[in-house]
């Protein structure tokens, strides 16, 4: 599965219905700064030729309070999704292996990327393969180096060494209710990332349970944990999760302050629209526990955590 990650699954034309998209985040070094960066399509199920590609930008500023988010839609005849490469293109806008650039209502920006970790797989690997769930995500490189400028309004932001990742999601549907998390280096461990999210995906007309996906990358181990039948425990200010394997246990909580969120709505192929939020500045304190040796340490990081949720 990760030999191809970042290849496009949509087809032009296909009449099922298709979302997919790869963004792009960071953080700031040691400011309270991000940015998120996402070219995505969607077609309409059974209606090809409304398919669309979008352009959104988000720029965060916990120092001032201000977060601009923009966004742009463009027909799909304008873009294109390298079935067999990294290419993505939106308008004269463009995404590759190394860097984007582009520009989207008050935010341009001109950044390359680069780093060394392997591709980060949140699901089973079988479920990339399936029909179900509906939604897959991935992380195309984990702990990426951004570096280059960002123009926000007017005003030149110099990204320079921002640490953050590259990811792909695709899906004929958006996934019902979830709550999503992802950290880029911690505090005193700059070389750890998290990813996990807790979900109720519909089987026909019948919502499943909810479940946790949690995969954390830390001091050389990759320790993969679920949660079946997990508690939706999510909403403002904060998120609590936990999740387990045989080796491990982890549990944790995400925060964030309701003004560091931006509102976002995302198209379903399935019709209708999604209501996400999204904070690129939130907190996040973990415990791995060890089941075996009796151990436990503690991961934080201040304001370096993406957390969203969907309704």
């Amino acid at each position: 599965m990760t030999e191809n990650v970042n290849a496009a699954r949509y087809r032009p034309g296909q009449r099922d219905g298709h979302y997919e998209s790869f963004y792009q985040r960071a953080n700031h070094p040691t400011r309270p700064l991000a940015f998120w960066i996402r070219y995505t399509m969607v077609s309409p199920a059974g209606r090809p030729d409304a398919a669309i590609g979008e352009l959104w930008a988000a720029f965060f500023n916990g120092e001032t309070g201000e977060h601009l988010v923009t966004k742009e839609e463009y027909p799909i005849a304008a873009c294109d999704f390298a079935a067999d490469d990294f290419a993505v293109r939106i308008g004269n806008r463009t995404l590759g292996p190394d860097g984007l650039t582009g520009a989207c209502g008050g935010i341009s920006w001109n950044l390359t990327y680069s780093g060394t970790e392997q591709p980060l797989l949140l699901l089973p690997d079988r479920m990339y393969r399936g029909g179900f769930p509906k939604a897959k995500s991935l992380v195309g490189l984990p702990l990426a180096v951004y570096r280059g400028r960002l123009r926000v309004n007017g005003s030149v932001v110099t990204v320079k060494d921002w640490v953050g990742s590259q990811n792909h999601n695709w899906g004929s549907r958006h996934t019902d209710r979830y709550a999503f998390g992802q950290v880029a280096g911690f505090d005193g461990a700059p070389g750890s990332f998290l990813e996990l999210v807790t979900a109720q995906a519909r089987i026909g007309p019948a919502p499943t349970p909810f479940v946790t996906f949690l995969v954390l990358r830390h001091d050389g181990r990759e320790h993969r944990c679920r949660a079946v039948r997990a508690r939706p425990r999510y909403g403002d200010p904060g998120w609590d999760f936990a999740a387990r394997n045989k080796d491990v246990a982890v549990q944790g909580r995400i925060t964030a302050e309701p003004e560091t969120f931006v509102e976002l709505t995302y198209i379903n192929p399935s019709g209708g629209t999604k209501a996400c939020r999204n904070s690129q500045l939130a907190g996040c304190e973990l415990t791995l526990a060890d089941r075996h040796a009796g151990t436990r340490e503690t991961l934080t990081a201040g304001h370096r955590a993406l957390f969203e949720t969907l309704r």
